[in-house]
């Protein structure tokens, strides 16, 4: 069973920076395709970036130029680097993987297809 910890939540003022970090257990095989979903009160869980098996980055329009997802497959940490916050940024940001994506053109529209979860962490930025 794969299990998922994100931590680097918090609280930042609008222009600023913040890395979120996720680290993996329980896969036992290689590469899995991971990603970053956020959710924001009162609105529908949304796709952030994705990496997939290849180690190729996917994001949603709403964060290019600004979020870089990368990882460091010996230390199985994944991280989200989040640069130019905008208040809009304010969600629950939450590490996913999934064992039925391998390669990634773009985030795929059904978010069930990422079928781990972690619990989350909390973004606030302010403006």
């Amino acid at each position: 069973q794969v299990q998922l910890v994100e931590s680097g939540g918090g609280s930042v003022e609008a222009g600023g920076s913040l890395t979120l970090s996720c680290t993996m257990s329980g896969w036992k095989y290689s590469r899995i395709s991971m990603g970053w979903l956020r959710q924001a009160p009162g609105k529908e869980r949304e796709g952030v970036a994705g990496i997939d098996v290849d180690d190729n980055g996917v994001y949603a329009d709403s964060v290019v130029g600004r979020f870089t997802i990368s990882r460091d497959n010996t230390k199985k940490t994944l991280y989200l680097h989040m640069n130019s916050l905008k208040p809009e940024d304010t969600a629950t940001y939450y590490c996913a993987a999934s064992d039925r994506i391998n390669q990634m053109r773009s985030l795929p529209n059904n978010l069930l297809l990422f079928n781990f979860l972690g619990q989350g962490t909390q973004v606030t930025v302010s403006s």
